[in-house]
């Protein structure tokens, strides 16, 4: 029996992994996880999901390899580190500084389609201490799952509102008073999920004009938000390119990098309009949808938590000797032993 690990550090890890726990678990091996803030996290712990409290429980679980939908991890756990990833590439900022930025942790990137793929194997050439291998993500798996029972009917339409926490890219605060008219007069009915990290007075506001025709959901699963949602309006998050993987529009608001596959919108006044524009689904905006989509994630099989354990286990199987040793970083891994309580080296 295998033993892997979930190093979770923000709500939204337990959408990437659970698939990939399913796939661990039907094939008779063990998963367990691990939280670096546990008071936080362990309400949407399930009864049946392992937690480890400890290093030295980790460190005895002794798994082969941790899955880390984040940026960093503990160098000093057994097992190969594998990022999985928090998000599709936003270009929020330089390559450099945000998506391909490496942090010298982990030895196996499992990409998610072309658009990070190539990159991340350009830079496993010139750094020589990681593996690239294309899998697609793991969160995506149950947005292909079909409904059993049929079209689910809906009396009116939904728009997702969805949002980044950066300040200077977030749309949320400008867009307030506008998503509070256009709510008010019942004609579609919002759903409203923000990024854990969003500002409380953000939320507060929000939250403040729940209706019947506006909810604010609070979820460690988006996916059925997705799913339910016609369009979504949001501004450079993430959570655009999952959306967009079902061939449904986009109005972002001042995104960072519009392309022909966004209905982009530079002023709150435009949001309504392209909100019915974007309920008509033009076939030009479609077949752009369509073709960013294949860039960033070709995968509509529901396979790819299947592709990432393969992936990891080949990587497990052959070892690293092949690899050049990965760069200690000191303050990095400083920090993560003083927040866990582990000094040793």
């Amino acid at each position: 029996m295998r033993r892997y690990l979930f190093y979770i550090s923000q709500l939204y890890g337990f959408a990437i992994v659970r698939p990939l726990q399913d796939v661990i678990v039907s094939r008779g091996d063990e998963v367990a996880w691990f939280f670096d803030n546990p008071r936080k996290m362990m309400p949407y712990l399930r009864p049946n999901e392992n937690i480890l409290h400890s290093v030295a429980e980790v460190r005895n679980y002794n798994p082969c390899a941790v899955f880390v939908p984040g940026n960093v991890v503990p160098d000093f756990f057994p097992g190969i580190k594998v990022e999985l990833f928090h998000g599709f590439h936003a270009r929020k900022r330089s390559d450099e500084r945000g998506h391909f930025r490496i942090r010298n942790f982990f030895d196996l990137y499992c990409t998610q389609g072309p658009d990070t793929t190539l990159p991340f194997q350009e830079l496993a050439k010139t750094h020589g201490f990681f593996e690239v291998t294309e899998t697609g993500w793991p969160k995506m798996d149950p947005l292909f799952e079909r409904y059993t029972n049929a079209t689910l009917k809906k009396s009116r339409n939904v728009i997702l509102l969805t949002s980044t926490f950066t300040p200077r890219l977030s749309g949320a605060p400008e867009l307030f008073e506008i998503v509070k008219q256009i709510a008010e007069t019942g004609k579609w009915k919002w759903l409203v999920n923000f990024h854990p990290k969003m500002a409380p007075e953000v939320v507060q506001k929000y939250k403040s004009i729940q209706s019947e025709n506006l909810v604010f959901l609070e979820t460690d699963d988006i996916i059925p938000l997705l799913k339910a949602a016609d369009v979504m309006v949001s501004d450079t998050s993430s959570v655009i390119s999952e959306f967009l993987l079902q061939n449904k529009p986009v109005v972002s608001f001042r995104n960072r990098a519009p392309g022909p596959h966004l209905l982009n919108i530079t002023e709150p006044e435009k949001l309504e309009e392209s909100i019915a524009y974007a309920l008509t689904r033009p076939d030009s905006l479609v077949s752009e949808i369509k073709k960013y989509s294949d860039r960033i994630h070709p995968y509509q099989d529901g396979r790819s938590s299947i592709r990432v354990l393969e992936a990891a286990d080949r990587f497990v199987a052959k070892g690293r000797d092949h690899l050049k040793p990965k760069p200690f970083n000191l303050i990095r891994s400083l920090k993560i032993r003083k927040q866990l309580g582990y000094f040793r080296f």
